[in-house]
C-alpha cells in the first residue's frame, strides 16, 4: 500500500470542487492557492477514503449537503486570512 496514492481525505475533492465552483485559481497566486488549500482542510475533520466511488453508497444527501456548507464556511475564514497576509514578492 502506498498512503498518498491507495487512500486520500475525501474533503480534498470537496474543496477543490468549492475552488473551481468560486473561480478563487483565477484570483490569487499559486502560493496563495496553496496556502489557501492548507488553511481550509486544516479547519475541516479527516475523513479518508479509498475509492470516491466508496462515499456514493455511504453518505446521505443531508450529510453530503452538511459537508460541502462546511467546506463553504472553512474556505471564507481561509480565504481572509489570505487577505490578511502580506503578498510575497520574488
Amino acid at each position: 500500500m502506498i498512503l498518498d496514492t491507495d487512500i486520500h481525505n475525501f474533503y480534498e475533492h470537496l474543496v477543490l470542487k468549492e475552488i473551481e465552483r468560486q473561480g478563487l485559481q483565477q484570483k490569487l497566486t499559486g502560493d496563495q492557492m496553496a496556502d489557501l488549500c492548507c488553511l481550509t482542510l486544516n479547519q475541516l475533520p479527516s475523513h479518508y477514503i479509498r475509492h470516491d466511488v466508496d462515499m456514493i453508497y455511504f453518505l446521505t444527501d443531508a450529510k453530503r449537503t452538511e459537508m460541502e456548507k462546511l467546506v463553504v464556511e472553512s474556505l471564507k475564514l481561509a480565504q481572509q486570512k489570505i487577505k490578511q497576509a502580506p503578498v510575497k514578492t520574488s
